[in-house]
């Protein structure tokens, strides 16, 4: 769901700071803003166009999950043309149409291989409305109320989300259509990576995301809280038990 540009309506900095310590995470919560304009005041991610390939592809990134690793580290705007080197992310963000992106080199590489079938491109998830800008940051420095929050997780992370979120989906390929369900959809969505996105965003073996919608946040943050400190208290037990069989 593409927002309008308004002051932020809650308290992101302390949510993304219970969230943070409830699950350890290691990278900070990033916040991915969809708008119909840039925002003011939001600087234009600045690295140069990539030359065209020969199907007209460029971009500033490899992929649009590159701007996950970006945006932990700091608060920049996109435009389309920053997101064109990935026909499956333009795809996902909704900067392109399937047949708009079907006859790019990337694609065919892709369905060549048997990475994906034809028939499962025509059900990934999209973004509905084309956006005009695309904002990246941490979390805790929005200014902005995001449309989703984006984490990287481990496998223990994981654990936690998965008994705090009710019906938590886990997806798979491609990586980047989590955010496409938690933005149009109102899901909270994880994926286990992808091949294609790992090897552009140098993500760690272990690491997992895990999308959440902005307008849920709170209740998510509170869910994940509870039950880590419940798992605090079995962790607690089955240490102390699991020291009876300890050897000398």
């Amino acid at each position: 769901m593409i927002g309008p540009m308004t002051e932020t309506t809650s308290d992101w900095a302390a949510l993304a700071a219970e969230l943070t310590g409830a699950l350890h995470l290691a990278a900070p919560p990033i916040a991915i803003t969809f708008t119909a304009e840039v925002p003011d005041g939001v600087p234009a991610f600045d690295a140069p166009l990539s030359e065209p390939t020969p199907d007209g592809r460029s971009g500033r990134v490899p992929a649009g999950c590159v701007f996950w690793m970006r945006g932990a580290e700091t608060t920049f705007s996109t435009v389309a043309e920053d997101h064109g080197n990935c026909s499956v992310g333009r795809f996902t963000h909704g900067f392109a149409s399937l047949e708009e992106v079907a006859g790019n080199s990337d694609v065919a590489a892709l369905l060549e291989s048997g990475w994906v079938t034809p028939e499962a491109v025509g059900g990934i998830p999209q973004i509905a409305v084309k956006p005009g800008a695309v904002t990246y940051g941490p979390l805790a420095e929005t200014g902005l109320d995001p449309t989703v929050v984006l984490i990287r997780v481990s496998g223990r992370q994981m654990m936690v989300l998965s008994d705090a979120i009710p019906g938590l989906r886990i997806e798979g390929k491609p990586q980047c259509h989590i955010v496409a369900l938690a933005a149009d959809r109102g899901i909270v969505a994880a994926s286990v990576g992808c091949a294609l996105s790992r090897a552009r965003t140098g993500m760690r073996p272990e690491e997992m995301t895990c999308a959440i919608p902005g307008s849920k946040l709170a209740e998510v943050v509170a869910a994940v809280v509870a039950t880590a400190g419940i798992d605090t208290v079995v962790a607690k037990y089955a240490a102390e038990d699991a020291r009876r069989f300890a050897t000398v």
